[in-house]
């Protein structure tokens, strides 16, 4: 039982942190139906920002926290104006190569700036451990699974109760007639990968907590991990993101734990498999149809 309750707690963890970054997948997917596979790469620059600023300008772990997610969310919008704004009515496919382009470009610009070798990132704090019972449980997990809830929270409330939360929803809707009401949509396109962005950093910092390194292909896997569980919760929903993280989280940690961690990856796309054949729309996502 020991063992159980450790790895549920290393699985809940693990799966907050896939949950922050499903989120941006979703929010952007639902705003202009775009699968931003740039996502993931803007973790890793967070994750080298956190390095320069510790390491290279001897700066505290509250300044690179802040530098993080700053980087995270103006690198977010820089790629939204610069990438997709100048392809908003191509055809979908355009968008998703350029978004895979994009992915590519960070990651080999990286390699090119920074070097392929692993940069170890200096510690944010220091890590205890409490015992609860016989089961341990260590400080960063507790600190995760807390500003992951904060962090849903926030963004439920900014959703659902905020005049540029109704003006997202009014164009997730349709964003013709958004436009037609007086929403800016540019802006607020740009608003949600700003908010997508700064959760991508706040995921970075976290998964820096647990796994203190950054390399220039960090991004790849952890996208395409958030990704399965934004599909799994049902893409384009925010509870969807937290339950789909959550899932593929807990689900990795228990592969693992029966001697299969060589196997984790190919248990999660598996359930990416699983998912599309037999609930498409995922465990929260809603049908939509198409007019012609």
């Amino acid at each position: 039982m020991t063992v159980f309750f450790s790895q549920l707690i290393n699985g809940l963890s693990l799966g907050s942190i896939y949950a922050l970054i499903a989120l941006g997948y979703s929010m952007v997917y639902g705003i202009i139906l775009l699968l931003n596979f740039a996502h993931g790469d803007v973790i890793m620059v967070g994750a080298y920002m956190s390095w320069f600023v510790m390491n290279q300008l001897g700066l505290g772990p509250v300044t690179a926290v802040c530098a993080t997610i700053i980087t995270c969310t103006l690198l977010g919008v820089v790629i939204e104006k610069v990438a997709y704004t100048p392809l908003r009515n191509a055809p979908r496919i355009s968008l998703l190569i350029t978004a895979i382009g994009v992915s590519f470009f960070l990651e080999y610009t990286a390699e090119l700036v920074m070097g392929s070798g692993a940069k170890v990132i200096p510690s944010y704090y220091g890590n205890k451990t409490f015992m609860i019972g016989s089961v341990p449980l260590g400080l960063t997990s507790v600190i995760t699974l807390v500003v992951t809830v904060l962090s849903m929270l926030v963004l439920t409330f900014l959703v659902q109760k905020t005049k540029l939360g109704k003006a997202m929803r009014a164009v997730s809707e349709d964003m013709d007639a958004a436009r037609l009401m007086g929403i800016n949509v540019n802006s607020t396109i740009s608003f949600t990968f700003a908010v997508g962005s700064a959760l991508a950093g706040i995921g970075s910092v976290l998964y820096c907590c647990s796994y203190p390194q950054a390399t220039p292909t960090m991004g790849s896997m952890l996208g395409l991990k958030a990704f399965v569980a934004a599909v799994l919760g049902g893409i384009g929903s925010i509870p969807g993101a937290m339950i789909g993280g959550i899932a593929i989280g807990l689900c990795e940690c228990f592969v693992s734990a029966i001697g299969l961690s060589a196997w984790k990856d190919a248990v999660t796309f598996a359930i990416l498999i699983i998912v599309l054949l037999f609930k498409p729309t995922g465990f929260l996502g809603r049908k939509v149809q198409e007019k012609v």
